[in-house]
Parts: C-alpha cells; sequence; structure tokens
C-alpha cells in the first residue's frame, strides 16, 4: 500500500500505540466479544473449557477499525502477527506453507453480531505449487491435496482478488461434465491438478496476476480482505436489516487447519443443541463426510442429518454429544456449533448463541426456566416483541385443496405465498412494484441478500437447515423450504420443473410452508394463528389440547406482565375495537380519534358546521350531532367499563371533511355549461376556496379548529359528560379523559379547559352525578414540548403525539416522504430505520425526554403517556419505559407486543441497575 501522509491518521495511529492488537485462543473468553468478535470470544472460550479447538490467535476488531480509517493496518500488526504466527508454528511442530509437511491456517471473519455469510472467509493458506505435494505426502493423499489447493485459489481468487466466482464454479462443472460425473467427490487427483491449472489462468486473466505462492503474502492479503468485507454492500445491507452498527468492524480469526476432506473417515458439520426451527431437545444439524465446511453452509451437496454420524462414526458422534451438553448448560442457551473430523479426530471450530425462529425462541425460554438454567427475568430477554409479532400472523389451511408438488426441509415457518422468481435482481424489482414474491434458488449465497429481503420468502432445492438461505432467513423471521431435491431449478431459464413434469415459469404463483416443508402450486387460503386465537381467548393455555407454543406464549407473557411497569393501552375508536383491545391484554383506551366517528354517514353533518354561515346554522348542527357523539361514547364507556379512556377531541385536518375542491370545481362548471341550477354547489365552492389550504397538517385543525368555530369542542365535552353520567346511573364505572389536540401554548388549552369544566359542572348539576373528568393534552408540537412545564399547570395529563411530533421536528410530510425519499435515506444510512416506525431518540426522543421533565417539575403527579405508533414498536417501547412515562397506547393488534416489550424493559432495567 502507498504511504499515507495524512496528519489525521499519523494522530489515529499514535493513539493506539501500545494497544494490543492480536489474542491468542489461550488468552480470550466470551465476554470480549466486543474486542474479538463473537467467533475469537467463543473459540477461546471453548479453548478454557478444554475442548478440543485447533491452536490458533484473534486480530481484534481495533486492528480492523485502524484499517478502515486509515487505509492501513496499525504499525504494531505486522510484528505482533509475526509472533504469534511464530508460536503457533512452534506449537504445531511445522511452518507456515513449508515445502515438506505445511502448515496451514484459516482466515475468517468475526464481528461482534453474527452475520453469516456476509463476510469473507479463506480456508488452507499455505499452499503452494510446492507445498501442495509436501501435504499430499503428509497426508498419503493426492487428491486430497489437489482438492485443498483448488479450493484455496477458488476462495482466495474471489474473496481476496475479486474474480468472479462463477467462473470458477463453470471450470468446476466443466471438469465434471468431461469425467462424466455428478459430484466434485467423484473427480480424481488427476482431475484436480488440471483444475488447479485451469484456476490458476482464470486468476491471471481476471485479476491481472499470479496465484500468489509466497504463504505469508496469502495470509496478509487474506486478513485485508477480511477487514474489507466489512464494508461489502451485501455486509452494510445486512446490518441495516438487522440493526447493527456499522462502525463494531470485524476481528479476523487465524486457526491452523483441520481437514475434513481427508476421505470417508473425515467430514464436517453444523451441530444445533435444540432444534432451531421448533426448539424441541434432539439431536439436529447436517453432516457431510469428505467435505470441508464451506461445502456444508454453501448447500452445494446435500447433507445427511446429523444423527447418521452414530453409525457412520460412533466415536465422534459420542463425544460431540458430551460436547454439546456441556456447551449449552455453559452458555445456558441453544448453541450453534461448526465441527470438522479429521480421520477419527473430532475438532470444534465454532460455537454461538444460535439464531431460531420464533416458536423456537418462545418454547426455548420456557424449557431452560424449568430445567433451572435461567430465571423469569433472563428468559423475557431470549424473545422479543417482533418474533412474537411473527407468530401472530396466519398460516396455511391445512384442509385446502391445492395441489402440492414437493417438499423440503422446513427451515423457518411461516405461510408465505408470491410469485415465483429466480434471482435478486428480480425479487427487488418486482417487489418495489407492489409484487409479492417467493425467491426460488437451487441455493443461495451472500450475493443474494437483497433479494431474500425482498421476497416473501426463500425456497431452494438444495442445503439443509444450516445451509445460508435457512440461518439468513431464520435470522430475518423469513420463511423459507430447503432441500427441496424433487424440484429442479433452472435459474438460467427462468423456470422450475416440478414432480410429474409440469413447469413453473417466472411469475407463476406459488406458496411455501416453513413450519412443514411443504411447497403447493398456487395460493393457499390463510387461517387465523393460534396465537392470536389464545389472545382472542377462543383458545386456552393450560387445557389438555393446549397448543404446545401457546403455552409458551401464555407462560412468556404472564412473565412479562408481572415485571412490566409501563401500562399498555388501545388506540381504539369504537366498542368493538375497544373489546378486543381488551381481549388481547389492553388496560384502557389511549387514544379515541373522535375525527373517525363523523366519517362515513356524520361526514355531511360536520361539513354543514363546518361552512355554516349563520350561528342558527352552526347550533342546528351541533344539535343532530350531540346524541349521535353521546351514544359512540356510552358505548366505548361500556365496553372499557372500569378502564380509563382517553377521547381526544375532534382533530381532523380541515381539507378531511370538505368536497375536494377540483371535483366540485368541475361540478359548477358542468352545470353552467348546462344552464343548471347550481346555487348550493356554487355557495359550497366559495367557501371550500375560502377555507383551503395549502398545507393541512399545518392548518386550522385540533385546538384551533375548536376555538374558531364555536361550540364544536363544548358539544363533545357535553357528549363525554352526558355518556359518562348515564353509565354511571347504570352503575357503570366510566374513566373519562378528555384530550385537547395540537396545543401549542398554555393559553390555547385554558381556553378550552374553562369552557369544557363549565360544560361538566352544567351536566353534573342536570344529572345530580359526580362527574371526575381528567383533562390533559396531546404534546405533538415542539413548542409544546418546550414550553411543557407551562402547560402542565392547567393539564393533568399528557399524551405524546409521536406521529406529528416526528413529522414537525424533521419538517417531513409523512404520506409524501415515504414515498418519495425515505428508500434512499435507508440505503444510503442515513436512517438505520425510519422515524416514524421506531422513535428518534436524539431528536424527537429529547424533546419527550425535556417534556416529561418540565411537565412533572410543576405537576409531580402528571400522568404521562404515548399514543402515536410508536406505542407498539418494540425499541420505542424501551425507550419509554427509560424515560418514565405511565403507559403507551397503539393499534389493538400490538397490544401483546407492547406488553412483552414493556416487561423485557423492566426486567432488563432492573439487571442493570442490580449489576
Amino acid at each position: 500500500m502507498s504511504e499515507n501522509k495524512d496528519p489525521h491518521v499519523a494522530d489515529q495511529t499514535a493513539r493506539v500505540e501500545g494497544v494490543k492488537f492480536v489474542y491468542d485462543f489461550t488468552e480470550g473468553n466470551k465476554d470480549l466479544k466486543d474486542l474479538l468478535g463473537g467467533k475469537g470470544a467463543n473459540l477461546a472460550e471453548m479453548t478454557n473449557l478444554g475442548l478440543p479447538v485447533p491452536p490458533g490467535f484473534t486480530i481484534t476488531t481495533e486492528a480492523c477499525k485502524v484499517y478502515l480509517d486509515s487505509g492501513e493496518e496499525p504499525a504494531a500488526l505486522r510484528d505482533e502477527v509475526s509472533a504469534h504466527l511464530d508460536a503457533l508454528e512452534q506449537r504445531m511442530g511445522k511452518k507456515l506453507g513449508q515445502a515438506d509437511d505445511p502448515l496451514l491456517v484459516s482466515v475468517r471473519s468475526g464481528a461482534k453480531f453474527s452475520m453469516p455469510g456476509m463476510m469473507d472467509t479463506v480456508l488452507n493458506i499455505g499452499l503452494s505449487d510446492k507445498s501442495v505435494k509436501g501435504l499430499a505426502a503428509q497426508a498419503g493423499d493426492d487428491r486430497f491435496a489437489w482438492d485443498s489447493y483448488r479450493r484455496l485459489i477458488q476462495m482466495f481468487g474471489k474473496t481476496v482478488l475479486g474474480v468472479d466466482g462463477d467462473l470458477f464454479e463453470d471450470a468446476l462443472e466443466a471438469a465434471k461434465s468431461a469425467k462424466k460425473v455428478t459430484v466434485d467427490t467423484e473427480l480424481e487427483a488427476a482431475d484436480l491438478k488440471k483444475l488447479v491449472t485451469t484456476f490458476k489462468k482464470i486468476v491471471k486473466a481476471e485479476a491481472g496476476r499470479d496465484f500468489p505462492q509466497d504463504p505469508r503474502e496469502q495470509m496478509d492479503l487474506a486478513i485485508h480482505a477480511v477487514f474489507d468485507s466489512w464494508n461489502t454492500d451485501r455486509a452494510k445491507l445486512y446490518r441495516r436489516q438487522e440493526r447493527i452498527p456499522g462502525d463494531l468492524g470485524t476481528a479476523v480469526n487465524v486457526c491452523s487447519m483441520v481437514f475434513g476432506n481427508l476421505g470417508p473417515d473425515s467430514g464436517t458439520g453444523v451441530a444445533f443443541t435444540r432444534d432451531p426451527a421448533s426448539g424441541h431437545q434432539g439431536v439436529y444439524g447436517d453432516y457431510l463426510q469428505n467435505a470441508q465446511g464451506e461445502d456444508v453452509v454453501a448447500g452445494i451437496r446435500n447433507t445427511v442429518p446429523l444423527a447418521e454420524l452414530e453409525s457412520i462414526d460412533k466415536k465422534s458422534y459420542d463425544q460431540l454429544m458430551r460436547i454439546m451438553e456441556t456447551l449449552e448448560n455453559h452458555y445456558k442457551d441453544l448453541c450453534d456449533i461448526e465441527f470438522t473430523i479429521e480421520r477419527g479426530q473430532l475438532w470444534m471450530l465454532q460455537t454461538r448463541v444460535g439464531k431460531r425462529t420464533a416458536g423456537a425462541a418462545f418454547r426455548i425460554a420456557t424449557q431452560l426456566v424449568d430445567q433451572g438454567l435461567i430465571d423469569e427475568a433472563e428468559a423475557l430477554q431470549r424473545v422479543t416483541g417482533a418474533q412474537l409479532a411473527q407468530l401472530m400472523f396466519p398460516r396455511f389451511d391445512e384442509d385446502a385443496k391445492v395441489a402440492q408438488v414437493g417438499r423440503g426441509i422446513a427451515a423457518s415457518p411461516g405461510a408465505a405465498v408470491g410469485k415465483a422468481v429466480f434471482d435478486s435482481y428480480t425479487a427487488v424489482k418486482w417487489s418495489r412494484s407492489g409484487e409479492k414474491v417467493i425467491l426460488v434458488r437451487r441455493e443461495t449465497n451472500p450475493d443474494d441478500l437483497d433479494g431474500m429481503i425482498a421476497a416473501e420468502g426463500i425456497l431452494t432445492s438444495r442445503g439443509g437447515k444450516t445451509s445460508h438461505a435457512a440461518v439468513v432467513a431464520r435470522g430475518m423471521g423469513k420463511t423459507c423450504v430447503c432441500g427441496a431435491e424433487e424440484l429442479e431449478v433452472d435459474t438460467k431459464r427462468r423456470r422450475m420443473t416440478v414432480p410429474g413434469g409440469h413447469v413453473v415459469e417466472e411469475g407463476d404463483l406459488i406458496s411455501i410452508d416453513g413450519s412443514s416443508g411443504k411447497v403447493y402450486l398456487g395460493e393457499v387460503p390463510v387461517v387465523p394463528s393460534p396465537v392470536v386465537e389464545y389472545f382472542e381467548g377462543r383458545m386456552h393455555a393450560g387445557a389438555q389440547d393446549a397448543d404446545e407454543l401457546v403455552e409458551a406464549v401464555h407462560r412468556i407473557m404472564a412473565f412479562a406482565d408481572r415485571k412490566r411497569r409501563l401500562r399498555v393501552r388501545a388506540n381504539a375508536d369504537n366498542a368493538e375495537d375497544a373489546m378486543r383491545a381488551r381481549r388481547f391484554g389492553a388496560q384502557g383506551i389511549g387514544l379515541c380519534r373522535t375525527e373517525h366517528m363523523f366519517l362515513g354517514d356524520r361526514r355531511e353533518l360536520v361539513e354543514r358546521l363546518i361552512l355554516a354561515d349563520t350561528e342558527a346554522e352552526r347550533e342546528e348542527s351541533l344539535k343532530a350531532l350531540l346524541p349521535l357523539q353521546k351514544q359512540d361514547f356510552v358505548e366505548l364507556f361500556s365496553a372499557m367499563d372500569g378502564l380509563p379512556v382517553t377521547i381526544r377531541l375532534l382533530d381532523p385536518p380541515l381539507h378531511e371533511f370538505l368536497p375536494d375542491i377540483t371535483e366540485l370545481s368541475v361540478r359548477v362548471a358542468l352545470a353552467e355549461s348546462r344552464q343548471e341550477p347550481h346555487e348550493n354547489e356554487l355557495r359550497l365552492l366559495q367557501a371550500v376556496h375560502r377555507l383551503h389550504e395549502q398545507n393541512p397538517m399545518l392548518g386550522l385543525r385540533g385546538v384551533r379548529l375548536g376555538l374558531v368555530i364555536p361550540g364544536l369542542f363544548t358539544m363533545q365535552v357535553r357528549a363525554i359528560a352526558e355518556a359518562a353520567a348515564e353509565r354511571k346511573a347504570a352503575k357503570g364505572d366510566p374513566r373519562a379523559e378528555i384530550m385537547i389536540p395540537l396545543v401549542g401554548t398554555v393559553q390555547e388549552l385554558e381556553i378550552v379547559r374553562e369552557e369544557a369544566d363549565q360544560v361538566v359542572a352544567e351536566v353534573e348539576a342536570a344529572t345530580g352525578t359526580s362527574l371526575k373528568l381528567a383533562i390533559g393534552t396531546m404534546i405533538e408540537l415542539p413548542r409544546a414540548a418546550l414550553t411543557a412545564g407551562q402547560i402542565a399547570e392547567a393539564a393533568e395529563f399528557f399524551s405524546f403525539g409521536t406521529n406529528d411530533l416526528t413529522q414537525t421536528v424533521w419538517g417531513f410530510s409523512r404520506d409524501d416522504v415515504e414515498a418519495s425519499f425515505f428508500t434512499a435515506y435507508l440505503e444510503k444510512g442515513i436512517f438505520g430505520v425510519s422515524p416514524f416506525e421506531t422513535i428518534d431518540k436524539d431528536g424527537v426522543g429529547s424533546l419527550v425526554k425535556l417534556a416529561v421533565e418540565a411537565g412533572r417539575a410543576t405537576r409531580p403527579d402528571l400522568k404521562l403517556g404515548v399514543c402515536g405508533e410508536h406505542g407498539g414498536d418494540p425499541e420505542s417501547v424501551h425507550f419509554f419505559h427509560e424515560v418514565g412515562l405511565d403507559y403507551v397506547s397503539c393499534s389493538p393488534f400490538r397490544i401483546p407486543v407492547a406488553r412483552l416489550e414493556a416487561g423485557r424493559a423492566a426486567s432488563q432495567s432492573a439487571g442493570s441497575d442490580h449489576r
């Protein structure tokens, strides 16, 4: 590399002098993931446990950060690597790449958070034209040596030198075709030797240089390639999808090679201590004889179930079972393990807490509680609201008469329907056009990530539960069926042939069931999830025939409800929604949007009220609206008897209740051209022109509308008070809270409150009923948040309207920006996630926190809640817990998610305080 003269780089290099950049596997532990990455930390932990781990060392994430920031590795890194390499050579009794008996190493990535397949790995570093002969002699197997060498050139060429991987694959296919064989294990040493020559020619032609013969050059270039792979497009995309910070960097693990491709007494595999798809205990995983590790996860050869290892190599199988039990008890969780058997010797290459499906997460959490490995608080940290939401999606109707055309491995559950597409580009393109698609491949690789994200589900004809498609799909919560061998996938002709000869062309509708592995032609109808049926009271946990998953969800929700401090309310505008919300566990209504009550048949009454020219016309409209509003509230209070109901007074952007100006203009013009009577339409058009706004969201709405149109808010307050009095007379327990929207200054609230108090007093006097109606406001404008201390003098509660607060803080019109430039902002990394989906803690969140502190300084008993859609977002719920809100409110379907996350937030907070 050229010398970098940037003074900033020099300063940075100076700051890291004296820092240790390389750790032997004997030096670390599982708690050093920030420094050693997940793979390195866990290799060190397994070494500490005395498990059979090949010797090696880890280059830290700090070294990666310096390299990525400066373009050069830290000055001390080369010497540290040399010192650790010398120690490794002494321990192994051989030198890297020596001619007679070479030490070979793998160079593998390993970030703090698992990013399966997203970054780079190179195996067999140290092989060259000379050392390959020494490896062959040492192993007594020419085929093994030349197979290892061709793998190195192929991986190194693609990963380090940027050569198109398809060129190597095409050459490999040509070699198999010439030999008339179907799998690479049937190629002999002479065939592989020729393939090495072909591969080296490809490297020379495509990379403009020879494949390096110096083993140290190979290792150094591979280390740099792993560092660089942190910032590949696919790695960035995966981090955005999984919300992994982009500044963590990756560690690099240099590990002495052990070989699974030494013959039938060797092999490689991936194992899980429990089934990652269901959570059930047993023997789960894949094994592949005479193969290296990449063959398993790449899905290019179909594996055998791990249980078959017992008959292939019982000694290694029994040892693996003991190690798996040790690791699960040590990590107290499902462990994902990579291993290699080299001529009967078992080696552990990796372990990590395994990715799992949503259903497995809930089952495993309760199983571990029952085994005494974790407590309830820890169980809550093992599941997420996003996983619970997945479990609430519909599933296929098993009784539907739809043609099943295949069955593969149930890799990641769910019911996915879409048009078959055969490459990632098409999946993304069609998805952006609004089409639902299923990505169909022989096997996926990391370059397919954007298509996997865009698709409803993934179907492959090769691979197992540990293939790339399966692991990534489970991590994303995406439906996936793998290894459907009876399906013949032809990606070049964009078609799939199913048993019986039927051809599925690109664009044909298919359905895949990630819970059973079944593949169907056409669209399969769906039925409600049993988890939703449980929440709605149609399935009872604890019953003899209760679904095992429902039982696990029931227990976790009980843990959450016991732990949480935040109460959870619903956004509901009618009795039907309110009753459903109550079944889902709502503890009241946090937002009743009264404008929704005036749509449909009542819209004309509101239109007449807004356009009224005289007081008499206005009074007539209000008189007609009052009984309708009262009945709305009677039904709502009845459905939520004994629980708080926060009613927001009318808050529509004005245009929602006025005729469309263009349509009205056309009607008037047509009437004039036909010389038809149109006095009413003309009068209406003039009024609409008078009230027309360029930006209705920032115009005459909320409290402003209540102040400009006399009697509007007092009519609503009267309806609330009379409904509450009626319910009290019927021995009910109405708990109404009146919320004034879009307040920007305390004076607005004071005027409305004075009128409301007078109306409530009149109803109390007329009915002889004592009504305790709390009056508060929405905090949805920056000025309201900044003057919250003043506003709290006139408000008994605040409810943060974070949808509007986000719009006004950012200067965004939500309806416009999400469709116009949000996609670009997400792709460029300006947003990790839409601020309308998860609260912007730095901007909007800071205003919320400020308003909480100022409001409670004025009124210590001020009740605080949130009623924007952020109230049901898992990450936002944790923020609202931290800043001290009393409740969150969200749509009925999201109530279970909010309950769970509120419990997780409280549990997490208690754990932090304890530590």
